[in-house]
Order: C-alpha cells, then sequence, then structure tokens
C-alpha cells in the first residue's frame, strides 16, 4: 500500500538571535528523499545604507503576531505556486550590526525550478510585504528606512495575471 502523502511543512520563525544557515538547511531534508533540490537565501546587513551612507547598525521592528501572520501567509502563497516538500522563513529583529544575518529563507522540492523560483518569489514578497520597520543608524543620525520603488518593481514581477493559475 502506498505511503499516504504528507502536507509540506512549513516553518516561520521571527525572533531576536542569530540562527545556524547549516544547521537550518539540513533540517529542510532530514529524512526527506523526495527532495531533489534545496534552494535558499541568507540577507545581511551592509555597512552602508542604500542611499549610500555609511551605516553602523539597523535596527528591525515588528508587531509580534500580527508578523508571524503575514509571513506564514506569504509562505503558503508560495507553497500553493509551487509544489514544494518544504519552505522556511527565519526573520530577525532588533538592533543588528554589519555583516548579521538578518533573514533565511529556505525551499525544497522535488526539482531545482520550483526550489529557485519559489526561493526567489519569498524574497521579493517578504521586502515589500513583511510588517518590519527599520531604522539605519550611521551613527549619527537615525533613519526609518523607506520602501523603494525597485523592490516594489521586484515583488510585481509574480502578480498573477487576472483568471490565471500559473505561477507569473
Amino acid at each position: 500500500m502506498p505511503a499516504a502523502a504528507t502536507a509540506p511543512a512549513l516553518t516561520i520563525r521571527v525572533q531576536e538571535a542569530d540562527f545556524d544557515v547549516g544547521a537550518e538547511l539540513a533540517a529542510l531534508s532530514a529524512g526527506n528523499t523526495g527532495i531533489g533540490g534545496i534552494a535558499s537565501f541568507v540577507g545581511l546587513v551592509r555597512d552602508v545604507a542604500p542611499h549610500g551612507r555609511g551605516q553602523s547598525s539597523m535596527t528591525l521592528e515588528h508587531y509580534p503576531g500580527m508578523t508571524e501572520k503575514q509571513l506564514t501567509a506569504i509562505a503558503e502563497e508560495a507553497m500553493r505556486r509551487w509544489p514544494l516538500e518544504t519552505c522556511l522563513v527565519i526573520h530577525r529583529y532588533g538592533r543588528l550590526l554589519p555583516g548579521d544575518r538578518i533573514v533565511l529563507v529556505g525551499t525544497a522540492s522535488a526539482h531545482r525550478a520550483a526550489a529557485l523560483e519559489s526561493c526567489a518569489f519569498l524574497i521579493d514578497w517578504l521586502k515589500t510585504r513583511a510588517p518590519f520597520w527599520k531604522i539605519e543608524d550611521d551613527g549619527n543620525a537615525q533613519r526609518w528606512v523607506e520602501a523603494r520603488d525597485s523592490d516594489d518593481a521586484a515583488a510585481a514581477r509574480w502578480a498573477k495575471a487576472p483568471g490565471s493559475t500559473e505561477s507569473r
């Protein structure tokens, strides 16, 4: 008798603590030999903000509960669009320094295209739809980070055409 299909696993964490990228990615495929590809993205704090000024730290704020709910909705959308075995989103908050990890996205699928495309989708949508507020500190002044048109354009490429069932 064939084994019953299991629902894709979804892990969402919003945390102040750092994470171990290798351990997190290893856990994505642990015990699942149907996975043929894992795609991942790790976002880091830069020492230069997008506007070109130096940056000594970045502080990320969020509303607990609301943030996890929205991250889950974004990840569930990826799982509807692609045949994923598992999906992972870890996003940090608090004061972070240049070089610190901010976000880890991992997707696993039987085939690489689904893993790669869904990972790109998640990053684009997290950048524009995840409820985090960022403050850049250049050592002299603090500034709220404004939304960027280039991030909106990247996320827009994943919009579905009305009535379409295609992923893009």
